[in-house]
């Protein structure tokens, strides 16, 4: 295998991320509690996760502007125009797999 010196390998990463962001915005119809459900991860994770990365940085990046780089758009109008109620089943899913937020 071809040794990858770091800094090629952190731009692959990101190359990584910034694909998977463009497929969640592709995929509008795979609600977050599903991701949950099946990965332990979301879009408001994600958006978390680079919050965090911002701060060890010493960067300030709010949550706001952090979902909307994960979104595509305001996580509100998000929210509004995707979001659907949880069913029953979904809820059961993520309680029993004791998940920190909804």
């Amino acid at each position: 295998m071809q040794q990858i010196d770091a800094h090629t390998m952190t731009e692959l990463e990101a190359a990584v991320f910034r694909r998977l962001v463009k497929h969640l915005r592709e995929r509008t119809d795979v609600q977050n509690i599903d991701l949950m459900n099946l990965a332990g991860f979301c879009r408001n994770c994600l958006s978390n996760w680079l919050e965090e990365a911002a701060a060890e940085r010493s960067l300030t990046l709010d949550r706001a502007n952090a979902r909307e780089h994960v979104y595509g758009m305001p996580y509100e109008d998000w929210k509004e125009r995707y979001q659907k109620e949880a069913t029953p089943e979904q809820k059961a899913a993520f309680t029993k797999a004791g998940h920190g937020h909804g």
